[in-house]
């Protein structure tokens, strides 16, 4: 067919359940998927790209990115982000709604958001919406205009304009939320306990010692995640609707979760690439790169995480990349009492998680179930985003998954360059990635592509994705 490209690897993963990597032929037109076939393709018009031994799956879906556009884009803007997913595999992310300003916690903002990121930035982008005290009014108008769920914070935010949400408040949006379509929109939960965060700031010794990691370990103890999302699992049983947990950093959490899902109640949880790769062991006083809420964790939590990927309790991985102007993350003093909380990562994702995976055994296939086919299912964009397969956008990432490289901050597209991933050596190099059959980033070796010099085209494409189901 004239126009077609065609995509032809000896190692294609397509992300349906139980598809191997194996050697096959993804044919574009017009932004599509139209056929996946499991052999070389035939003689025909159109384009021919055979990227030998490389792997060619499902873009990453990223649900879980702080953007600090409009208002902030100096922390990190929708230009940089957009690259930076660009060059990690990372095909649409999905913004959260606190770093702007104003913050999205009403239709004006979300659309403030959008104008943002049209026509600058390299991937596609979906919002979630913002729940804060005394904005249950605007839950509805805000899932009528398009975004993919909700975002709220038992505990503060980091950020006045985002305060924390409890109590009645938190009852009145998680029932508003139950009811806005058939299951519930989702709503997700930074779910540690205020009270617990409370009294165990002030017992951790980190006023006094504030370049202490194991003070700032102590402020933030895994029993505040686990009574925060025992509160979350209260209110699903009473309410319905779906509850989604964000970056679940304690397995201690896991045993309840496991019940919840037992009991049927339609709660979800992820994890994030930070708390599966470092660990408190390794992290040294004053190492402010590494300061995140909630905290790395140790060695034998990490190993509880892993554990409950492969059981299914933990649904996806998503990267929370959290950036901040360097100045913030206060590294001359190393003060974890006062630095900004995040970790800068959106580019490192699949190879981060690649990396510590393939050392446990665990393959490529269920890697990029985490990464793409559990991001989109959670967004709502399942029906044509998160898999190859005939109508679904070509969203595609090639990959040398045996390339072993070394991060240097300075060398990312993020907007600023502090990341604990700074010297770490990891495994996975990504080649090109395509949206909606379009090439939005080309490696600098040489790949035939229609990028810029830079590896990036000269427009970027990216475009609002909404919900379809309702």
């Amino acid at each position: 067919m004239p126009g077609e490209l065609r995509i032809t690897t000896k190692r294609l993963i397509t992300g349906k359940d139980g598809a191997k990597a194996a050697p096959g032929t993804v044919h574009i037109r017009d932004g599509k998927v139209v056929a996946v076939e499991r052999s070389a393709p035939v003689a025909g018009e159109g384009v021919v790209l055979d990227v030998g031994n490389l792997v060619v799956m499902p873009g990453v879906i990223d649900a879980h990115v702080h953007v600090n556009d409009p208002g902030r884009a100096e922390w990190e803007g929708f230009k940089t982000a957009g690259r930076a997913a660009a060059a990690g595999g990372v095909t649409m992310m999905v913004v959260m709604p606190l770093n702007c300003s104003p913050v999205a916690t009403d239709v004006a903002a979300l659309r403030g958001e959008a104008a943002a990121a049209a026509g600058v930035c390299a991937v596609d982008y979906g919002f979630w919406g913002g729940v804060v005290p005394g904005n249950t009014g605007e839950l509805r108008p805000l899932w009528e205009a398009g975004v993919l769920g909700f975002k709220v914070f038992m505990v503060h935010s980091g950020l006045d304009e985002f305060p924390g949400t409890a109590g009645d408040d938190l009852d009145r949006a998680a029932r508003e939320l139950a009811g806005l379509t058939a299951g519930g929109a989702p709503l997700l939960v930074h779910a540690e306990d205020p009270g617990i965060i409370e009294a165990a700031a002030a017992a951790s010794g980190l006023a006094e010692s504030p370049t202490s990691y194991q003070a700032y370990l102590a402020s933030r103890p895994p029993r505040a995640e686990v009574k925060a999302i025992e509160t979350m699992i209260a209110l699903c049983r009473r309410h319905g609707g779906r509850v989604h947990i964000v970056h679940v950093a304690t397995a201690d959490a896991l045993a309840s979760l496991r019940a919840a899902r037992a009991e049927g109640l339609a709660i979800t949880a992820e994890t994030c690439p930070h708390y599966l790769t470092f660990v408190a062991e390794s992290i040294d006083d004053g190492a402010t790169e590494f300061k995140c809420a909630p905290p790395i964790r140790g060695r034998a939590n990490r190993e509880g995480l892993w554990k409950g990927l492969a059981d299914g309790v933990l649904d996806l991985i998503a990267s929370d990349h959290s950036p901040c102007p360097p100045e913030l993350k206060l590294m001359e003093r190393g003060d974890f009492a006062n630095a900004w909380g995040g970790v800068s990562s959106l580019q490192l994702s699949l190879p981060a998680v690649w990396t510590e995976a393939r050392e446990r055994g665990i393959g490529l296939e269920q890697v990029s179930r985490w990464l793409s086919a559990a991001p989109a299912k959670l967004a709502g964009v399942d029906a044509f985003k998160g898999r190859l397969a005939p109508g679904y956008d070509a969203d595609i990432v090639v990959w040398d998954p045996e390339a072993r490289w070394t991060v240097r901050g300075a060398a990312l597209q993020h907007r600023h360059t502090v990341t604990p991933y700074d010297g770490r050596s990891l495994l996975g190099v990504v080649h090109a990635t395509f949206v909606r059959g379009e090439q939005v980033y080309s490696a600098p070796a040489g790949q035939r592509s229609s990028a810029g010099g830079d590896g990036f085209p000269a427009e970027a494409i990216g475009r609002w994705v909404k919900r379809t189901r309702t």
